[in-house]
């Protein structure tokens, strides 16, 4: 982990951290989230294989909101059939994860969003990597949205699915 954070930013360890050549998983993860979308926005962009094959996965450093935005768009070519998909279906699974029970008594950490779409417009998303979901001890329930604090297990995923959902929204053309 150490070395991976020298990769991206040579003066990102302390000075016992460079001594050591080494981080705690906590600290490199922490880290990691402050470089990209996951801490202003709850989620972040991974890597993307475009319709044509083409294979993006340079956004360690896409934070703002405008990066994400223009990442997203040029993902999806621009297509509004594109994006109108992905919308109902994220929708439809903000929906279903505001209702579930489950989903109010697990934390859902490092858990994915497949997004897939064709040339033709038709589009899909499904939730992956479910590894480190975990349940809460009764009777403790989370909203997925009230930030995280040390000891409070809320993990954020409906704040950056609604983020999402509005970066996409604001990524169609006026109507």
């Amino acid at each position: 982990m150490y070395e991976k954070m020298v990769a991206v930013d040579p003066g990102a360890p302390t000075a016992q951290e460079s001594a050591q050549r080494g981080v705690l998983k906590t600290r490199y993860m922490q880290w990691r989230e402050s470089l990209s979308s996951t801490t202003t926005l709850g989620f972040r962009i991974e890597g993307v294989r475009k319709a044509n094959g083409e294979c993006h996965t340079n956004f360690k450093r896409t934070k703002s909101r405008e990066q994400v935005t223009e990442a997203l768009r040029d993902f999806v070519d621009y297509n509004p059939q594109t994006v109108r998909g992905y919308l109902s279906r994220l929708k439809q699974l903000r929906h279903a994860l505001e209702a579930s029970e489950f989903f109010r008594t697990h934390e859902v950490v490092g858990s994915s969003l497949l997004f897939l779409h064709d040339e033709a417009g038709r589009s899909g998303v499904w939730m992956i990597d479910f590894g480190k979901t975990s349940p809460l001890p009764p009777p403790l329930t989370l909203d997925h949205r009230t930030p995280w604090v040390e000891g409070n297990r809320e993990d954020g995923y409906l704040w950056g699915l609604d983020n999402l959902i509005d970066i996409l929204t604001d990524t169609l053309p006026p109507t």
